[in-house]
């Protein structure tokens, strides 16, 4: 039986067998991590996946986000439902290159207040 002190070996090493390839893996970019979260909230993977590429391709980085209409957005997020995580992330992105500096906030308190 498994405990805490000795699960992480056999856990990361059926990781390391089953995991799946999946395109925000292959970067440590805050920016497509965090769209990549934002889009996987209540919505199932495989979903996710053909949206995220259309995404990155149209919207590479925080200042494409910001400089775009939201109806832009909206229209690649067409299909992937919960409209509003798409209209939270517009705003989040316009605080984040407003105030931050394209950066994500490194401070847990100023992350959780931007918006959604």
């Amino acid at each position: 039986m498994y405990t805490t002190n000795n699960i992480s070996k056999p856990l990361l090493l059926w990781y390391k067998n089953s995991k799946r390839c999946l395109p925000w893996r292959n970067t440590k970019d805050p920016y497509n991590i965090w769209l990549s979260e934002t889009m996987l909230q209540q919505t199932q993977v495989k979903t996710v996946i053909p949206f995220y590429n259309r995404w990155i391709e149209q919207f590479p980085d925080f200042e494409s986000v910001a400089r775009a209409h939201l109806d832009s957005l909206l229209m690649i997020w067409e299909g992937l439902g919960y409209y509003n995580r798409c209209q939270n992330f517009h705003k989040a992105v316009k605080t984040i290159v407003k105030k931050y500096n394209s950066y994500l906030p490194v401070n847990i308190e100023d992350f959780k207040a931007l918006p959604g």
